[in-house]
C-alpha cells in the first residue's frame, strides 16, 4: 500500500508527537503492509498548525535517518494537508506548503462541521492552474453527509476524492461508514488511505482491509491502494 495522508512527521501538528512516536506509527504501518508513505502534515492559516516547508523537510530528513537506523523497509515523503484558503496559490507559490512529493497533485481539506465560503470556486481555481486536487476524508464532512449531489459535483469538476481506511469499519462514526460505502459502490474514490495520528492496532488494520473486500474486487483494491497512488509518486517533480 502507498499511503498518500498521514500526520507521521514529529511534535508539529496532532499526529506523532516524538520521534519515537513516529517510529512507532510507521512501524505498524509497514507490519500492515504499507512501503510508501507520503507525510502530510496540517497546514491551517492562523493556527498553530502552520509549520512551513523548509522545518518540514528538516523534520524528515531526520525521520528518514530513524527509519534507515531502525532498518524499517518504508519510502517516505512531504506533502502537506492543507486546510482551504483565499491564499493556497500564494502559499505555494512561497513554498509554504507542499503539494505531494512536488507532483502535481495537492491534498486539501474542508471544515468538517460547515461550508466554506466559494470552497468549489477555489477547486476550480486551483484546477485551472494545473493542480489535481484530492478532497481528504470526504466523507467526514457534514455537508456532503446532508447532500450527495456536492459529492457528485465535485467530481464532475475535476476533484478527486481520499477516502479514509477507519470510516470502513465505522472508526469515525456511522455517518461516515454509511457515506465512504456509497462513494465506494459508486466508483467515486480516487484511493484509500489511513489519515493515521497515532497507532491504530494490527486489528483495527485488517478489520478495514477485511471490509474493502466487500466493495471491490482484487483488481480494485490494488489499483486503489497502490495503482492510483503511485501515479503521484511517478509524476513528481523531484
Amino acid at each position: 500500500m502507498i499511503d498518500i495522508h498521514s500526520h507521521i512527521l514529529p511534535g508539529i501538528d496532532d499526529g506523532a508527537k516524538t520521534l519515537s512516536h513516529s517510529l512507532d506509527v510507521i512501524k505498524e504501518a509497514v507490519n500492515n503492509g504499507v512501503t510508501d508513505i507520503i507525510a502530510t502534515p496540517h497546514y491551517v492559516n492562523e493556527t498553530i498548525y502552520v509549520s512551513p516547508r523548509v522545518e518540514n523537510v528538516k523534520l524528515l530528513a531526520k525521520l528518514r535517518a530513524a527509519v534507515k537506523a531502525e532498518g524499517i523497509p518504508v519510502n517516505l515523503y512531504l506533502g502537506n494537508e492543507i486546510y482551504i484558503d483565499n491564499n493556497i496559490p500564494e502559499l505555494l507559490k512561497t513554498k509554504k506548503v507542499s503539494t505531494l512529493y512536488d507532483s502535481e497533485y495537492l491534498l486539501v481539506e474542508i471544515p468538517l462541521n460547515e461550508e466554506f465560503p466559494n470552497y468549489e470556486e477555489h477547486f476550480k481555481d486551483l484546477i485551472s492552474r494545473g493542480y489535481k486536487v484530492i478532497l481528504a476524508h470526504p466523507e467526514r464532512y457534514a455537508i456532503i453527509q446532508k447532500d450527495y449531489e456536492i459529492a457528485k459535483n465535485l467530481r464532475k469538476i475535476g476533484v478527486l476524492f481520499q477516502c479514509n481506511l477507519g470510516s470502513l469499519s465505522g472508526k469515525y462514526g456511522k455517518k461516515e461508514k454509511k457515506l465512504v460505502r456509497r462513494l465506494a459502490k459508486d466508483k467515486m474514490v480516487f484511493t484509500f488511505a489511513s489519515d493515521i495520528h497515532h497507532c491504530r492496532g494490527d486489528k483495527d488494520w485488517q478489520k478495514s482491509f477485511k471490509k474493502m473486500t466487500k466493495l471491490y474486487n482484487e483488481t480494485e483494491i490494488k489499483q486503489l491502494l497502490i495503482g492510483n497512488p503511485r501515479k503521484i509518486l511517478t509524476t513528481s517533480c523531484k
